[in-house]
């Protein structure tokens, strides 16, 4: 039986690298084409269409449900892996496994933002044209969170705009390390439950 979980583990990973690679020639839109792109999309659509169809997570153009797509698979793959080694699965593992899924998540998301957050203070401080339809795209969603976070720092005053990014920028910094600190203690000590 352990066999036959280490090669669902395999096909899982086999599958989510498919759906990595459909995700990177999704980002070429009409200049990637072919036979092997027709094929990977025809294995990874239905799978991912589900997964749009139920959470419906796109937002400024960015398809988000991907994310729990491959978290999940992610997740599976896991169970299986361990499987394939022990073949018993406690309580604690799964919920520890539940909390790193959920982490990918919420981390991809903040690194996201980053990303985001930094390509908009470069365009910032290079005096970029800002009237352009990619920096009022970079705008519509870097806009809001730094509204928000302006809010938190600086209260009813407005502040310095420049200011307000690059305290965004520490904040989300220093959540994703301070997240990733805190998760990996606590899946440390949901592994270590014995039931």
């Amino acid at each position: 039986m352990r066999f036959v979980f280490g090669i669902l583990a395999l096909i899982t990973g086999i599958y989510s690298l498919i759906i990595f690679i459909r995700i990177i020639f999704s980002w070429f839109g009409s200049m990637v084409y072919g036979k092997p792109v027709e094929i990977i999309n025809k294995i990874t659509d239905p799978y991912l269409d589900w997964w749009r169809e139920k959470l419906r997570l796109n937002v400024g153009g960015f398809d988000f449900s991907v994310i729990p797509a491959v978290v999940f698979l992610s997740f599976i793959q896991n169970i299986f892996q361990i499987l394939s080694v022990s073949e018993r699965i406690t309580i604690g593992f799964l919920l520890a496994q539940i909390l790193l899924s959920l982490w990918n998540i919420f981390s991809f998301i903040i690194v996201f933002f980053i990303i985001v957050i930094v390509i908009r203070a470069i365009g910032y401080l290079l005096n970029g044209s800002m009237y352009s339809p990619f920096w009022s795209f970079i705008d519509s969603i870097s806009e809001p969170l730094l509204y928000r976070m302006n809010r938190i720092f600086f209260g009813k005053k407005i502040g310095n705009y420049i200011t307000g990014i690059f305290l965004s920028l520490l904040f989300l910094i220093i959540l994703l390390i301070g997240g990733k600190f805190i998760i990996l203690i606590l899946s440390g000590i949901l592994y270590k439950l014995p039931i």
